[in-house]
């Protein structure tokens, strides 16, 4: 059974997982009006796995003998500067949301709810991967400028098995 404390922290990850599906396919859309199809595809990716990341959270907390809620969404930007800051604004969500995962690892280990602190790693992992994910990304555009976008768009549609 879940503590008061535990269920309120992870409903409100609920709430930043739906957050983060919406962010990113705001993101696709944007960028699939600009005609870059590569990164609008890993937009729409990112998307749908914050998505499968907000069920886990809802699975679980049932599961546990909690009660889930969906919340309502935030709206997300509808337009982004450029590509680059479109990447560093996915970049800083990822570093709000590992944060919010490590609140709940530290809760976790406070409350002395050992299963649930095993439960988290696997997120824990996740959002260590999906920060240098989107740092490698960044780190391509850094090296590309503004007149490389075409080749960038092409590889990374490639990253993802769409040619």
């Amino acid at each position: 059974m879940l503590s008061k404390k535990m269920l309120s922290i992870l409903n409100e990850q609920v709430a930043k997982e739906v957050y983060a599906s919406h962010l990113y396919l705001a993101m696709a859309s944007w960028a699939e009006e600009q005609g870059l199809a590569g990164i609008s595809e890993w937009f729409y990716a990112q998307s749908e796995e914050e998505r499968e990341h907000m069920l886990k959270f809802i699975r679980y907390i049932n599961e546990r003998g909690g009660h889930a809620t969906v919340p309502a969404v935030e709206k997300p930007p509808r337009e982004f500067p450029g590509v680059r800051e479109a990447f560093d604004a996915s970049l800083e969500h990822e570093k709000m949301v590992s944060a919010a995962i490590n609140d709940i690892v530290e809760l976790s280990l406070k409350e002395k709810d050992y299963a649930t602190n095993n439960w988290i790693q696997w997120f824990v992992e996740e959002q260590r991967e999906e920060e240098d994910s989107v740092q490698g990304i960044i780190d391509k555009l850094d090296l590309l400028g503004k007149h490389g976008l075409y080749v960038f768009d092409r590889d990374i549609m490639r990253m993802r098995g769409e040619e």
